[in-house]
């Protein structure tokens, strides 16, 4: 085992494989959704977030949630999924009670969350519910 830790690649990775692991119809229901693995947030993604400390997101989504899409809306940017590899890493060691596979694919589909439209509150309801 490498003592290295996880790279952008191997979180990209890790996120490929829990997507590809989800249920057919939740995949196909996410559509054209792009994937990312980046350190960090930009500055200007924490900042318009109000987080000044870039490792408490370990995920984003940006885009217009399906739910608020119209016909006759323009078309939208791309909707964008993103992993920030440095604070998953750093959650990961903190809690120390999940693999990196799980914690990767709890903020992946938290973000899918959003992409349907769903809220925090939402999305913390269904994980409790489980």
């Amino acid at each position: 085992m490498s003592s290295l830790a996880p790279s952008l690649d191997d979180l990209a990775a890790l996120a490929e494989a829990a997507f590809a692991a989800l249920p057919d119809g939740f995949r196909a229901m996410t559509g054209d959704v792009i994937f990312r693995v980046d350190d960090f947030a930009s500055a200007d993604v924490l900042d318009e977030l109000g987080i000044e400390d870039a490792f408490e997101l370990t995920g984003l989504y940006q885009g217009v949630d399906i739910g608020r899409r119209s016909t006759f809306d323009p078309a939208p940017q791309p909707s964008m999924v993103f992993l920030y590899r440095r604070p998953i890493l750093d959650e990961w060691v903190d809690r120390g009670d999940v693999t990196l596979a799980e914690l990767v694919t709890h903020v992946l589909v938290h973000e899918i969350g959003h992409h349907f439209g769903l809220s925090d509150d939402d999305i913390d309801g269904i994980e409790a519910a489980d």
